[in-house]
């Protein structure tokens, strides 16, 4: 028999706000049955509806600096206000029952990420990281204007985060220009397929 090798992924997908990040991942979840999200930690108070466990793991500020203190996190940040963060623990349990794990972060989350997983090889050989770019400023902003939620001074700043992320895709391993959402989709399973069949994810022939 050929050795058994885990070909579970840690698929990470970063983009610029309005870049169309949440609906690829809708679209990778819909595609791959084994494919998970990765739950995220966070000290905001539950919306309704929201379950522990199932949409964040809920925890007061003093418990998560307990666990950033303590290296937990594979990366956290702070957004108005509320933390958020990804555990390492969350991650590998799900990696280790066979499950691709996606997460969906910023490039600073990203490259909180990759450091961790240059140290990490269990988290390496399963890493691969996605940055979904627009074809232009011009579109992005066009898009921002088109939800109709932020003021123009907002959707300004939020230009301005934008040129300064879209300048790290160098150091994704993909980079998938945004054309429409099939397009998006069909890129990104493709890069699914790719990874799942190289040589240190497959399973070896059996030769006798």
């Amino acid at each position: 028999m050929g050795d058994k090798v885990s070909n579970s992924l840690l698929i990470l997908i970063s983009a610029p706000s309005g870049g169309g990040k949440t609906t690829l991942c809708e679209q990778v979840l819909a595609k791959n049955k084994s494919t998970v999200r990765a739950v995220t930690c966070t000290t905001r108070q539950p919306r309704d509806g929201e379950k522990e466990g199932v949409d964040y793991y809920f925890l007061d500020s003093t418990s998560f600096l307990r666990r950033v203190q303590a290296g937990h996190f594979l990366e956290h940040a702070t957004v108005y206000g509320n933390s958020y963060g990804t555990l390492k623990a969350e991650v590998l349990g799900k990696l280790r029952q066979n499950h691709d794990v996606l997460l969906s972060v910023d490039v600073q989350g990203a490259a909180a990420i990759t450091e961790r997983a240059a140290e990490e090889p269990e988290l390496k050989r399963a890493l691969v990281t996605v940055f979904l770019a627009p074809p232009s400023l011009a579109v992005l902003e066009a898009r921002l204007k088109k939800r109709n939620k932020d003021s123009s001074d907002v959707i300004k700043r939020r230009l301005n985060v934008a040129r300064q992320e879209i300048a790290q895709w160098k150091h994704f391993n993909y980079l998938i220009v945004s054309r429409s959402i099939k397009e998006d989709a069909d890129r990104m399973q493709a890069i699914i397929t790719a990874e799942k069949l190289r040589h240190e994810r497959a399973a070896a022939p059996e030769l006798d």
